[in-house]
């Protein structure tokens, strides 16, 4: 087949792929989510099946270890607003002590008076009412849907578990027998790594709560646990997520109190600890097995939350970690694996015609020049 048939042949599968996954993202959004818990839950299900428990059995357990971790997590989320929701009048003194500081700067450094502002805001209020509504609207949407998508995901985990087995055997029956050792490699592969990464962020999440709350709570700023709380779940989603973190720890700190000092702590403790996180915990933690370089993180982010919002969003990095994986593995499609990994070669490909080449002596030589360790089987 030419070459350039071959190719339009992948761009049209590429538009038809994303077609398919925009139309049906509120179905393949918690098959997916399910398909990564399940792997992360396999070694707890080996486990007990170790110890001779029925396989029913060993599922219904496992699944429930997470349930109970789930709901002690909302439970403990749920602890935390309602503590917000008892200083509500507090914030809102708070909040009005700051908007007049506001509307006096503005009045200051601007023609506009305070009345003036006032009825530039009376104007407008009307619109901004009629957007609340319709924000709502959609917002109870999104409640439901995302009733329905974690009522779904423990079923979907739980038959996902159950027919493990018949799932692999419809992977290996997709392939020739010459190449079932390398799609076994392959699984291996990704069982290792979604392992890792979900470990390490359950991990992540653990430690900077307890981290960045903690420090506030030394510092003296109200409500530290739940900025903690918040940042550290918001900072799962690559970039995005820490962008947003550090407004939500700003806003809750600027409602919370009358100075402005708690915002520079809040904003230094945040960057100090996310220093440590980036550069000195996650990396041990997570390790690097498999790297994704930042164009393909943001982008993957972004159409990951356009598809099938925040779940797009957090799903989008293990999804192109696999893709990364099953494209390496590939020698047809090893040019989207480099697209999206980071093993960038120091020289130019126009200068040195070896970089041009697909072949697996190059591809793990870059490995090795960015330090990106194999997965092993054992983790």
């Amino acid at each position: 087949m030419p070459i350039t048939v071959r190719r339009a042949i992948e761009v049209m599968g590429l538009f038809f792929l994303g077609w398919i996954i925009v139309l049906g993202n509120g179905v393949l959004a918690p098959i997916l989510m399910a398909f990564f818990i399940s792997i992360m839950l396999l070694p707890l299900y080996r486990f007990f099946r170790k110890y001779k428990f029925p396989e029913m059995l060993a599922i219904s357990i496992s699944l429930l270890v997470l349930l109970i971790i789930g709901g002690l997590i909302i439970w403990f989320f749920s602890y935390q607003i309602s503590m917000l929701v008892q200083d509500f009048p507090v914030i809102q003194k708070n909040v009005m002590r700051h908007l007049s500081a506001l509307s006096a700067w503005v009045e200051r450094h601007s023609p506009f008076s305070t009345a003036e502002q006032m009825e530039l805001i009376r104007t407008r209020s009307s619109g901004l009412l009629n957007y609340a509504g319709n924000f709502l609207s959609g917002a109870a949407l999104s409640v439901t849907s995302v009733f329905v998508f974690v009522a779904l995901l423990p079923i979907y985990i739980f038959l996902m578990l159950f027919y493990r087995n018949l799932l692999l055997r419809f992977v290996f029956l997709w392939f020739p027998e010459e190449m079932h050792a390398r799609v076994g490699d392959v699984l291996r592969e990704m069982q290792v790594i979604i392992k890792s990464y979900l470990f390490g962020l359950l991990i992540q999440v653990s430690y900077m709560t307890v981290l960045l709350g903690g420090i506030l709570l030394i510092i003296g700023i109200k409500h530290a646990i739940l900025i903690g709380l918040i940042f550290a779940f918001l900072n799962l989603i690559p970039y995005v997520g820490a962008l947003l973190g550090n407004i939500i720890g700003v806003l809750l700190t600027l409602a919370s109190s009358s100075e402005l000092w708690p915002i520079f702590a809040v904003l230094g403790t945040i960057a100090v600890v996310q220093f440590l996180d980036n550069n000195i915990l996650m990396p041990r933690i997570v390790g690097s097995k498999v790297k994704i370089n930042a164009m393909a993180t943001i982008v993957g982010v972004l159409i990951g939350g356009e598809i099938a919002g925040i779940a797009g969003m957090f799903l989008s990095l293990p999804i192109i970690a696999v893709l990364k994986i099953i494209f390496d593995r590939s020698h047809t499609f090893r040019q989207w694996g480099v697209l999206f990994g980071d093993e960038r070669p120091d020289r130019s490909p126009m200068k040195d015609p070896a970089l041009r080449d697909k072949s697996e002596a190059v591809h793990k030589e870059l490995k090795r020049e960015n330090k990106i360790e194999p997965p092993h089987e054992d983790e």
